[in-house]
């Protein structure tokens, strides 16, 4: 590529960092997001909402599933440019509050409860074995 053709595309870059709306930026930063790791995060999210025996504590102010996926969503958007993984999302949004600095907590029906960073590992090494063995089904399959 020719210097003048870099210098351009360099150019039009910095332009386009300086003049278009943060909503905008957004959007291209959770674009730049691999689509594995949407997918888990998204996965994540909706374990949660569909935990409707678990009560999320954020707080000290208890929870159901549905506004915790909710509150979780936001979150994520809202810190969309720092989480790039679901490791990221589970530590940087859905781990602790940013206000208290308290962690986010999971009461089970029983009334125990475990960090919702403990939880949500679990989760995701639940997912992320489940698409090892589909692979590996995959291939097998395909030999």
């Amino acid at each position: 590529m020719k210097r003048s053709a870099i210098r351009s595309v360099f150019v039009a870059i910095l332009c386009c960092t300086l003049f278009l709306p943060g909503h905008v930026l957004q959007s291209v930063g959770a674009q730049l997001t691999p689509v594995a790791e949407r997918q888990k995060i998204e996965a994540l999210i909706k374990v949660i909402a569909d935990a409707k025996d678990l009560q999320f504590v954020r707080n000290g102010k208890v929870y159901d599933a549905a506004i915790a996926a909710k509150f979780l969503r936001a979150k994520w958007v809202a810190n969309d440019t720092e989480v790039k993984t679901a490791r990221a999302f589970i530590d940087k949004v859905a781990s602790f509050s940013g206000t208290s600095g308290e962690p986010y907590l999971i009461r089970r029906s029983d009334g125990s409860k475990i960090k919702s960073q403990d939880y949500l590992i679990a989760e995701l090494q639940k997912l992320e074995k489940a698409e090892f063995e589909q692979r590996a089904g995959e291939r097998q399959s395909g030999s």
